[in-house]
């Protein structure tokens, strides 16, 4: 009898260990959280560092992440594009080639430390009014996107 009753326990803890690993969520990966924030900027008016810099944005886009990512690449496309073109125009495109910082929040159009522009000398473009974009994370925890979007009062810096 008692041998009946060990393999009766053992059969109800497989059981139950693999009710836990396909039906719960105990043992996967938190999900990563991008907030965005859009602030008026004020050092629009203002020309800063080299001549041919672009004008900085009349706002800045500020994103945070829930927990520190060491991130391989960022995107942000122009939301239009990307639902219509297959390989759409980045306006803002950085890369790491080996040690990007581990980092929990970013700023539109400012550098991070370890990545460098996809393409050598280019600045971030500047945002359009009204306009959806989408951010693209390509990170050591997986591929993330958020999309946002400008305000309508958003002025184009001349």
């Amino acid at each position: 009898m008692a041998r009946k009753n060990i393999i009766l326990v053992l059969c109800a803890a497989i059981l139950a260990g693999v009710y836990v690993c396909f039906f719960t969520d105990w043992f996967a990966p938190p999900d990563i959280q991008i907030m965005h924030t859009i602030r008026p900027n004020s050092q629009a008016g203002r020309r800063f560092g080299k001549r041919d810099a672009p004008r900085p944005s009349s706002h800045t886009v500020s994103f945070a992440l829930s927990r520190k990512l060491t991130l391989t690449e960022v995107k942000v496309i122009p939301a239009s594009d990307a639902a219509t073109n297959k390989h759409p125009h980045a306006i803002w495109h950085l890369i790491s080639d080996s040690n990007s910082v581990p980092t929990k929040a970013l700023v539109y159009g400012m550098p991070l430390r370890g990545m460098r522009p996809a393409v050598k000398g280019a600045w971030a473009d500047p945002l359009e009014p009204d306009t959806a974009y989408k951010l693209y994370l390509k990170s050591d925890a997986g591929k993330l996107e958020h999309e946002f979007k400008t305000p309508p009062g958003f002025p184009v810096p001349k």
